[in-house]
């Protein structure tokens, strides 16, 4: 699926996995992130780390009626406050995908995979 938007110079199409990639790259410099966990697999109790360039597979882009909605599984940092930490990266990307793509998201939903503790 993709988003297609038309302008007066043409017509642009945007890709989820585009929105994913962003979302992510957004959601991990947010404080209190230790990274993405993948959508599908925890094995053993245990959320495996995605690198950047697999962002993808750990974000869900959907579109219902015209409205956009993103699920995001991340794994937070030992310590901080989830509530804020969820929040903090919901605004976040919602107003990165606004300024950077112009796009209108609905919700932006956060699934905690996983807590990490810091290594000394």
């Amino acid at each position: 699926m993709s988003i297609e938007l038309n302008t007066n110079d043409g017509q642009v199409t945007i890709t989820n996995e585009v929105i994913a990639t962003i979302a992510g790259g957004t959601a991990v410099e947010c404080y209190g992130i230790v990274g993405m966990a993948s959508k599908s697999q925890i094995k053993d109790g245990i959320a495996e780390m995605l690198r950047k360039e697999n962002y993808s597979r750990g974000i869900v882009v959907r579109q219902e009626n015209d409205k956009l909605h993103i699920d995001m599984y991340i794994i937070v940092s030992y310590g901080t406050k989830i509530s804020e930490v969820a929040n903090n990266v919901q605004s976040q990307v919602k107003y990165t995908l606004s300024q950077s793509l112009g796009l209108s998201i609905d919700s932006v939903n956060i699934y905690i995979q996983g807590v990490r503790v810091a290594k000394d």
